[in-house]
C-alpha cells in the first residue's frame, strides 16, 4: 500500500470519522478532553492515577468535594473520596452500581466536629451539584487503560464527572457493525475490567450513523435510539452527534442521571432502567406543566404514549423528578379503576423503591379519605372509592394545592361517573392523565378535566423506535366469523366495561341471546380450538399465546376443547414419527417434546356461587380455581423459560400485564375501541428473536376497523397520519413476501442462476448448480452482500406469515436460498449483514401499510 492509499484509509478510520469528532463535540459542550495514550501513572502523572486499574480520578474528585462542600474537614474529604472509590468487587455489578449511584443522589454521609466543638455530628457531603452544571467538572478521556485482574483494556472514551466515570462510548468504524460493539467490545469490558462500570450512567454505543444508549444491566435489544434533542415535534434523526446533544450535554447528562434513572427489583436480579428518548421528552413536558399550574388551573395535560412503552415506569420518573426538583410537599395520588392494575402500577412503585411506606393502596372509601388527610408522598386507589351514596354530594376532603392527581387510562366510562366527586374531594389539586391509547373523539369531558396532550407517543413512533415490535392480525376461519350487524352497540358496550360479574354474565345470555348464541355454540368453538392448536404449532417464531374468550364459561370451555385437540394433535405426531426417515426424527422430536412439556391454563376472575353455575353448564371450574390460588401463574407467564406458554383469558392480564415472549393473540370477543386497543398490545412488548405480535380474529372486530380507529387519525390531535393504524394486515406480509421471491429470481437470473432449475434438478445436478451458484455470487463482496440481504428478507418474511397455507408454495425455494446462504458463510469471513436487517425493517414498515378487510 502506497503513501497515498494509506492516507486515504486514515481520513475513513474510526478516529478519523466518529471518534474525533465526537472529541470535538463533546469539547464544544463543555468537557475538558485529553488524550490519555500515553498516560504516565503516579503523582505527577497525567490524571494522577497510581495505576491504570485505578478508575476514579482522584485528584479531580478530591477538588471538586472540598469545592461542593465549604467548610468541610480535610479528614472528612478524604473520607468521602475513599467511600467513593473503594473496592466493591465482592458486590454483584448491578448492586455496586447501585450503591455509587444513591452516593451521587444523595450525598455521602461523614462524621464531622459540631460547630461549638464538643463532640461529632453527621453531615452529607455532596459529591454533584445537580443544580448547577458549570459548579461540576466534566472531563473527557480517550483511549483510557483500565487493568483488570488479569487483562487490560483500552476504552474509547471515557466521561467523568468530578472525578467519576459516569460516560461510556464505545466506538465502531462507521461500516462495522453496530451489534458488535456491544457482543464484541462492551461484554468483554464488563468482564474484565468491572470496575469502570460500578460508576457508570450509561453507555453509548456507536458506529457514527447508528448509536444506541443503555444501561449496565441492559441486553442489546433494551439499547435504543436518541432521536430528538429538545422537542417532541423535532424529526427525528439517528446520528451520534444527536445522541452526543440529546444525551451527554452537562445539564441534560445530570438531568437524565438524577431523575431519570431507576433500579428495578426482579426475579432475575436487579436491573438498572434509563429513561428512553420518548420517556425524558415527555415527562419534562409534564413538569414543565406542573410549574405553570397557575395558568393551566391544574390541568396538567394527557400523557398518551403507546401501551408497551413505559408508560408506568414515565409516572414514577414524573413524579420522583417533581419531588426532588420542585419545592413543595407533593403527594401523589395514583388512580385506576381495575383491581389488577391498581396492583401492578403499586408493584412498579414499589419494585423501584419509589414507595417505601406500607398501606397507600386504599382499601375502602373511608381509607382512602384518611390517607388524602395524611402525610404520604404515594397513594394508590381504585376510582370506584370515590363513589358517594346516591344523591349525595361527595365530600371535600383535602383544600391542599401539592396533590397531584395521576390517573391511568383516564378516558374509560367508569372514569366519567365519578370523576366529579374526584373533583369535589380535592377542589385544589392538579391533574395530568397517563393513557395508552388516545382520546376519541366525543371525549371532551376528559379535555375539561386535564387539557390537552401534554405528550404523545403514538404507536408508529413506537414501533419505528423500536420500543414496541409491529402487529399484524389476520382474520381465520371467515365461515365461522360473525358479521358486525349480528352484534349491536349495546352488546359491545356491556362485553367492554371489563371483566363481567355474574348479573352481567347472565344478562348477556339473557337479553343477547342470539347474539350470545353465535358466538358460543359448540361445533363454531370446537373448530376454533382445532385451529388454535394448528396456528400455534405451525408459527414461524416462538413466543407465548394468550386465547381471549367473550365471558368465564366460555374462557372454560375453549381450554378443554384446546386441550383435547392438543393431544390429537400430538397423537398425530407420534404416529407421524414412527414411519419417519433419519433425516425429519430429530426435529419431529422436538416438536413432541414440545407439546408434552407445553401447560395450558384458565385465568379468570372469581364470581359467587361459580361451582354451581359451572356445573349446570357440565364444566368443572374447582381444578382451574385450585391453580389459580395455589401456584404463582402470574410469575410462572412472564418466565420466557416457564412451559406455562398458552392462557385462557376473558378480562384478567387484559391490561396492565405485560409479558414480552407474548407473540399471539387468540381473539374471540367482541371488543372496540380502547379496549380492543389495550387487549392488543399485549402482544407488542420487545422481546429478543421475536419479529412481531400477531392477532388471530376470530370474531370479525377487524371488519370495522377503519370506523374504530378513526380516533387515530390526524384530527384527533394524536400526530398520527390518515390511514396509519396500530396492527395491519397480515395479508400484506404475504404481497410483501412474494415480492421479495421475485426479486431474489430476478437478481439470480439476471447473473445466470436459474433457482427453478436448481429446485428441480436431481441429486448430482443439484448439487453442481449450487455450486456453480455460489460462485457466481461470490464474484465480490458486493454481489455477496445483494444475495445474503435479499435471501434473509425472504426469510424473514416467510418466518412472519406461517402458518399460512399459502407460504407452502414458497418453502422449496426458500430452503434453497437457506442452503445457498449457509454455503456462502462458509466460505470466508464472516459478511457484516448489518444493513440486511435495516432493509428488512425498511421493507416491512413499506410493503405493509394497513389495508381494511
Amino acid at each position: 500500500m502506497n503513501i497515498n492509499q494509506k492516507m486515504e484509509t486514515k481520513s475513513y478510520s474510526e478516529a478519523a470519522l466518529i471518534e474525533q469528532p465526537a472529541i470535538a463535540l463533546l469539547s464544544r459542550l463543555g468537557y475538558e478532553a485529553a488524550n490519555c495514550w500515553g498516560e504516565r501513572f503516579g503523582p505527577n502523572g497525567m490524571l494522577g492515577r497510581e495505576t491504570s486499574a485505578e478508575v476514579v480520578l482522584r485528584p479531580r474528585l478530591r477538588a471538586s468535594v472540598e469545592r461542593l462542600n465549604p467548610g468541610l474537614p480535610r479528614e472528612a474529604v478524604s473520607e468521602v473520596v475513599e467511600e467513593l472509590a473503594r473496592d466493591r468487587s465482592a458486590m454483584s455489578p448491578a448492586h455496586a452500581n447501585r450503591d455509587v449511584y444513591r452516593l451521587l443522589k444523595n450525598g455521602v454521609k461523614v462524621n464531622v466536629p459540631s460547630p461549638g466543638g464538643h463532640g461529632r455530628t453527621t453531615r452529607t457531603a455532596r459529591v454533584i451539584d445537580w443544580d448547577d452544571p458549570t459548579n461540576n467538572d466534566f472531563f473527557l478521556a480517550s483511549q483510557f487503560k483500565v487493568s483488570g485482574e488479569i487483562y487490560n483494556r483500552r476504552t474509547d472514551l471515557v466521561g467523568f464527572v468530578n472525578g467519576l466515570p459516569l460516560l461510556f462510548v464505545e466506538l465502531k468504524a462507521s461500516h462495522r457493525r453496530l451489534e458488535d460493539a456491544y457482543n464484541g467490545n462492551l461484554s468483554d469490558y464488563k468482564d474484565t475490567i468491572p470496575q469502570l462500570f460500578w460508576y457508570n450512567a450509561f453507555i453509548i454505543l456507536s458506529n457514527g450513523s447508528q448509536s444506541r444508549i443503555g444501561s449496565v444491566t441492559a441486553g442489546w435489544d433494551h439499547f435504543a435510539e436518541w432521536k430528538k434533542i429538545n422537542s417532541e415535534g423535532e424529526e427525528g434523526i439517528v446520528s451520534l452527534e444527536t445522541m452526543i446533544r440529546g444525551t451527554c450535554e452537562p445539564s441534560r447528562l445530570l438531568d437524565i442521571v438524577e431523575n431519570f434513572t431507576l433500579f428495578r427489583e426482579a426475579q432475575g436480579g436487579l436491573v438498572k432502567l434509563v429513561a428512553k428518548n420518548h420517556q425524558y421528552l415527555g415527562v419534562n413536558n409534564a413538569v414543565d406543566a406542573l410549574r405553570r399550574m397557575k395558568h393551566n388551573n391544574g390541568r396538567l395535560g394527557v400523557f398518551w404514549h403507546t401501551q408497551g412503552s413505559g408508560k408506568s415506569y414515565s409516572m414514577v420518573f414524573f413524579s420522583q423528578k417533581v419531588l426532588r426538583k420542585l419545592p413543595g410537599n407533593y403527594t401523589f395520588l395514583v388512580v385506576t379503576d381495575r383491581q389488577e392494575l391498581d396492583d401492578q402500577i403499586y408493584k412498579t412503585f414499589a419494585d423501584v423503591g419509589a414507595v417505601t411506606e406500607g398501606q397507600v393502596q386504599a382499601q375502602s372509601g373511608e381509607h382512602l379519605k384518611q390517607l388524602l388527610r395524611e402525610d404520604h408522598r404515594n397513594i394508590f386507589t381504585l376510582i370506584q372509592k370515590f363513589r358517594a351514596p346516591r344523591g349525595e354530594r361527595y365530600p371535600e376532603i383535602s383544600d391542599r394545592d401539592d396533590i397531584i392527581v395521576i390517573t391511568d387510562e383516564a378516558h374509560r366510562s367508569q372514569y366519567d361517573t365519578l370523576a366529579l366527586n374526584m373533583r369535589n374531594a380535592l377542589p385544589n389539586a392538579a391533574f395530568i392523565g397517563f393513557t395508552g391509547t388516545p382520546l376519541m373523539a366525543g371525549e371532551e369531558r376528559t379535555r375539561d378535566v386535564f387539557g390537552d396532550y401534554v405528550s404523545i407517543y403514538n404507536f408508529k413512533q413506537s414501533v419505528d423506535d423500536g420500543a414496541t415490535v409491529p402487529l399484524y392480525y389476520e382474520n381465520r376461519i371467515p365461515e365461522l366469523q360473525l358479521t358486525n350487524e349480528d352484534l349491536d352497540a349495546d352488546l359491545e358496550r356491556l362485553i367492554e366495561e371489563a371483566d363481567l360479574d355474574e348479573a352481567q354474565e347472565k344478562r348477556l345470555e339473557r337479553e343477547f341471546a342470539r347474539q350470545y348464541h353465535l358466538i358460543t355454540r359448540d361445533d363454531r368453538l370446537e373448530k376454533i380450538a382445532a385451529d388454535i392448536v394448528a396456528h400455534f404449532m405451525g408459527r414461524g417464531q416462538a413466543g407465548k399465546a394468550m386465547v381471549v374468550s367473550i365471558d368465564k364459561l366460555t374462557a372454560v370451555r375453549m381450554h378443554d376443547k384446546v386441550r383435547k385437540h392438543w393431544q390429537l394433535y400430538l397423537d398425530g405426531l407420534r404416529s407421524k414419527l414412527q414411519t419417519t426417515g433419519a433425516p425429519d426424527r430429530a426435529g419431529l422430536t422436538e416438536k413432541i417434546r414440545f407439546m408434552e412439556e407445553t401447560d395450558m391454563v384458565v385465568v379468570i376472575s372469581p364470581s359467587q356461587n361459580e361451582v354451581r353455575d359451572f356445573r349446570e353448564k357440565g364444566l368443572d371450574i374447582l381444578p382451574h380455581r385450585r391453580r389459580m390460588i395455589q401456584e404463582d401463574l402470574e410469575t410462572r407467564f412472564k418466565r420466557a423459560d416457564d412451559p406455562f406458554r398458552i392462557v385462557f383469558v376473558t378480562a384478567m392480564w387484559m391490561t396492565g400485564f405485560d409479558v414480552p415472549s407474548l407473540s399471539t393473540l387468540y381473539l374471540d370477543k367482541p371488543m372496540r375501541n380502547h379496549t380492543l386497543m389495550q387487549a392488543i398490545a399485549r402482544a407488542n412488548r420487545v422481546f429478543e428473536g421475536k419479529l412481531n405480535g400477531l392477532i388471530v380474529d376470530y370474531v370479525g372486530v377487524f371488519r370495522n376497523l377503519q370506523k374504530a380507529l378513526a380516533i387515530y387519525g390526524s384530527a384527533s390531535g394524536g400526530g398520527v397520519a390518515e390511514g396509519e393504524m396500530p396492527v395491519k394486515d397480515k395479508g400484506e406480509l404475504l404481497a410483501a413476501l412474494s415480492a421479495a421471491i421475485d426479486e431474489v429470481r430476478a437478481w439470480c437470473a439476471n447473473r445466470g442462476i436459474n433457482l427453478s432449475r436448481i429446485d428441480a434438478a436431481a441429486e448430482w445436478d443439484k448439487l453442481r448448480l449450487i455450486d456453480d451458484a455460489v460462485e457466481v455470487i461470490l464474484e465480490n463482496d458486493d454481489s455477496k452482500r445483494q444475495f445474503l440481504a435479499l435471501a434473509a428478507r425472504v426469510n424473514v418474511l416467510y418466518r412472519a406469515v406461517l402458518p399460512d397455507p399459502t407460504a407452502t408454495q414458497y418453502a422449496p425455494l426458500r430452503t434453497l436460498l437457506e442452503v445457498l446462504s449457509e454455503k456462502i458463510l462458509r466460505i470466508g469471513p464472516k459478511p457484516d449483514i448489518s444493513a440486511v436487517m435495516e432493509q428488512v425493517a425498511e421493507l416491512l414498515d413499506r410493503s405493509v401499510a394497513a389495508r381494511l378487510m
